[in-house]
């Protein structure tokens, strides 16, 4: 055990990682500003959805959220070269959770990935070569690196794609009904969009997504292999970032081969005047122990988090529950229909209330089909009546469909959410028991295909 994780290796792959991971969170936080990320997600809105018990963190008021951005974009920066390391990327982290944490109507796994890459990068270290730091103080000046360091961020990286592939074995994603609803709001994209719409395309999307999820870390492990899967991987990986148009996690997904490759080729290729860590020295810290210790609690928390949703009695596609955090990636499509109404103490009728005065044009897309995001209006539509002078009760009538198919009802009606407690654990009694035959596919129009078909000749 000892020299399975506290021999000494070459640091390069660590130290370049370090570089590429800096600029794409500077690229991050200055992006998010470029792009109007931060002005649709948090200047517009007038509240956002939380991580339900972290309502304390709100969007700083004004033209704040510009300057938070900024100062992260500065601080990713610092961390692609090196200085003040180990304060830059704490500070990054906690800003970055911070924003994660505040809202959830641009949830994605990736920000989550993001979110803990940030916290390993604190204690991992990256700053021995190749940066300010090193530079500034020879004494922290290393060329190599324990063994753990590559293990651990592969290791994360292995149960990322595994989950994100075993997620998708159900039959809405094997029979491409998922692949051609995602294809079908691409028709419009220019040169690409009526390739797009082909049978075969979504067939390969689908089988592709699977196997490359499932299999692209064992054969990049396997030096016969690694060649190809890189490759792969980068086709992968550009194909996503032009047609989902996600963000940097395919930049940054296509820089972990850096942990893969042998870190002589990747030291001659790109740091030419280090000279290669090989003596493979083995220093056991002190805190051996606890830091066995930890690490196994990580590990085994990131293992069974994703499996959460078997605990509950329903199915996941249908209810949410345990949908986040658990890299169940780019698997469903989800419409829903949305009514809230509200009732007066002593009042025999309800009325029906326009929840949309008071969310965002993004805040409107996410909200009606996500329980938690009704709840959380329910509560929010009960404090703007109060501030009124009336004491309300929030009912809400939902209907919700799968990949596609017929809407069905979600809520109970009768039941006032904005009395009900919101329950991390369990089950919540006021959605209603998914359908028989709700993930039924739905029928495809040929008629979609014939005119793909034509468009491409």
């Amino acid at each position: 055990m000892n020299k399975f994780l506290f021999k000494h290796i070459d640091n390069t792959g660590l130290v370049l990682w370090r570089v590429a991971f800096g600029l794409l969170i500077a690229l991050e936080g200055y992006g998010a500003i470029a792009t109007g990320w931060v002005k649709r997600t948090l200047i517009d809105p007038d509240f956002t959805f939380n991580f339900i018990g972290f309502d304390f963190l709100q969007p700083l008021p004004g033209d704040g959220m510009y300057w938070y951005f900024a100062l992260m974009g500065t601080f990713g920066v610092l961390v692609m070269l090196g200085y003040k390391y180990r304060f830059s990327m704490f500070c990054y982290a906690l800003m970055w959770s911070c924003v994660y944490l505040m809202q959830k109507t641009s949830y994605n796994n990736h920000y989550y990935l993001m979110m803990l890459l940030c916290w390993v990068m604190v204690f991992l270290p990256a700053n021995k070569w190749f940066s300010l730091d090193a530079h500034f103080n020879k004494k922290i000046k290393s060329p190599s690196m324990p063994r753990w360091v590559s293990l651990f961020v592969i290791l994360q990286v292995w149960i990322v794609y595994t989950y994100g592939s075993i997620a998708k074995w159900y039959p809405d994603w094997l029979d491409t009904t998922v692949a051609a609803l995602f294809m079908k709001g691409k028709a419009d994209y220019w040169l690409i969009g009526p390739f797009l719409q082909l049978d075969w395309v979504h067939w390969s999307i689908a089988y592709v997504g699977v196997l490359f999820d499932f299999l692209i870390v064992p054969l990049l492990l396997w030096r016969r292999t690694r060649m190809i899967a890189f490759c792969v991987s980068i086709f992968f990986h550009l194909f996503n970032s032009i047609v989902f148009q996600i963000g940097i996690f395919p930049y940054m997904s296509m820089a972990f081969a850096l942990f893969f490759f042998s870190s002589e080729i990747v030291q001659r290729r790109f740091l030419p005047k280090k000279t290669h860590y090989s003596l493979g020295e083995i220093k056991i810290p002190k805190y051996r122990n606890a830091f066995i210790g930890i690490i196994s609690i990580y590990f085994v928390f990131q293992v069974l988090l994703p499996l959460r949703h078997w605990t509950y009695p329903d199915d996941v596609l249908w209810t949410e529950e345990g949908h986040r955090l658990s890299w169940r990636m780019m698997l469903r499509s989800r419409g829903a229909t949305l009514s809230v109404y509200t009732k007066e103490e002593g009042d025999k009728d309800k009325k029906k209330y326009d929840y949309k005065k008071l969310l965002s044009k993004k805040q409107k897309r996410s909200v009606k089909s996500k329980p938690d995001l009704i709840w959380q209006l329910a509560q929010r539509v009960k404090e703007a009546e109060a501030k009124e002078g009336r004491q309300v009760q929030v009912f809400v009538k939902s209907k919700v469909k799968i990949n596609g198919g017929s809407y069905y009802p979600f809520i109970d009606p009768k039941v006032d959410l904005a009395s009900e407690p919101w329950k991390h654990f369990e089950h919540h009694h006021w959605l209603l028991p998914s359908p028989e035959d709700y993930g039924k596919k739905p029928q495809r129009d040929p008629r979609v295909q014939v005119k793909a078909k034509d468009s491409m000749k």
